[in-house]
């Protein structure tokens, strides 16, 4: 059975809507109907949500020749607690050289590094694709990005919460909200921020 099915199935053993395990994961329920209809494939972060949220190994997830068993039942007190700690993981992508202090990174999972061809001056800079269970990670990069001529941000999210760190500042909206986005990318434009860099991931 394909990884697809396997999403699928165990999200309807659950009794899960589409957008119920979107909101578990984080994603769009969009991300959820590509995924089951074997369209695209979930980042590695994700498989490991859908391995606490199935109660299933992420070997089973993963190796078409293993079967999956059937789901186990959760009570509500092991669900709320899985909630919880979903909720406590961010993700995001940080540009190495827009902070001044490297300790930041100790706070980090790097699940991912890319080196972006700028066309300027530094030509490239490193990309940290990361995941972080540090509850203060908003506040921690507020301290270390670098600010003056070019203001830097970095942008994560945390479930459906997005998060555009600069200095001294954490700006926040619930994804889908589209007042909210308004005033966030209202306050980046004050910084300067050109509008094409607010395209960000959600």
């Amino acid at each position: 059975m394909k990884l697809s099915d396997k999403i699928q199935t165990l999200r309807k053993a659950k009794g899960y809507s589409q957008e119920e395990l979107a909101a578990i994961c984080g994603v769009s329920r969009q991300s959820i109907s590509k995924w089951e209809a074997d369209i695209a494939l979930p980042e590695i972060e994700k498989i490991m949500i859908l391995s606490d949220t199935f109660q299933v190994t992420t070997d089973v997830l993963l190796h078409d020749d293993l079967e999956i068993s059937g789901a186990k039942k959760m009570n509500t007190c092991g669900n709320n607690a899985l909630q919880k700690i979903k909720k406590e993981l961010y993700e995001g992508a940080l540009i190495k050289e827009s902070i001044e202090n490297d300790r930041i990174i100790d706070y980090l999972s790097v699940n991912k590094i890319e080196l972006w061809n700028t066309g300027g001056n530094p030509k490239y800079w490193t990309v940290l694709f990361f995941t972080s269970s540090e509850r203060n990670l908003p506040e921690l990069f507020s301290k270390v990005m670098i600010s003056g001529e070019v203001n830097w941000f970095v942008d994560f999210k945390e479930g459906n919460q997005k998060y555009i760190v600069f200095r001294d500042k954490v700006l926040t909206y619930t994804i889908g909200n589209q007042e909210q986005k308004k005033m966030v990318c209202e306050e980046c434009r004050k910084l300067g921020i050109p509008y094409e860099q607010m395209h960000w991931s959600e």
